[in-house]
């Protein structure tokens, strides 16, 4: 699961896939209705990649959030992002039990369950974990000598 190119843009709803630079910012196109606009150098853009949810413990990144999540709904649609409070919080618990509930409040769990949903529709959601390179290269040293 790449989420590198899913980009959430600072008071629009959906999530944006990065299509290319513009002169003033970049080019996205919402996974929702396939629109594209620019969004701006002044917008506020976060690469799902780069998000993270507190626990208690380390931070867990948002792609492992989703892995859990699809492993736990069977590779299914998960809960609505409508439903009851308490039911997101129950939900969430299951997910990642050790969420800091302090500090991750109910609008963000909400909002994980519908971007996992869109991202579920759109086939960019998976269980396997992303390789990582450094990991790789010592493998490949280690074997040469």
């Amino acid at each position: 699961m790449d989420l590198s190119k899913i980009l959430s843009v600072s008071g629009k709803p959906d999530l944006y896939k990065h299509i290319a630079q513009s002169k003033n910012g970049i080019v996205v196109e919402s996974l929702i209705d396939g629109k594209r606009m620019n969004a701006f150098a002044t917008m506020r853009i976060s690469a799902l990649q780069d998000i993270a949810i507190y626990t208690t413990g380390e931070d867990v990144p948002l792609d492992q959030v989703f892995r859990n999540l699809f492993r736990l709904s069977e590779g299914k649609e998960a809960l609505s992002h409508k439903v009851a409070d308490s039911d997101i919080v129950a939900e969430f618990a299951k997910v990642l039990p050790e969420y800091d509930r302090e500090r991750v409040y109910v609008s963000d769990m909400k909002r994980v369950f519908k971007w996992y949903n869109i991202l579920l529709g759109h086939g960019l959601v998976d269980d396997n974990a992303p390789e990582k390179k450094e990991e790789a290269e010592v493998k490949t040293e280690a074997e040469t000598e």
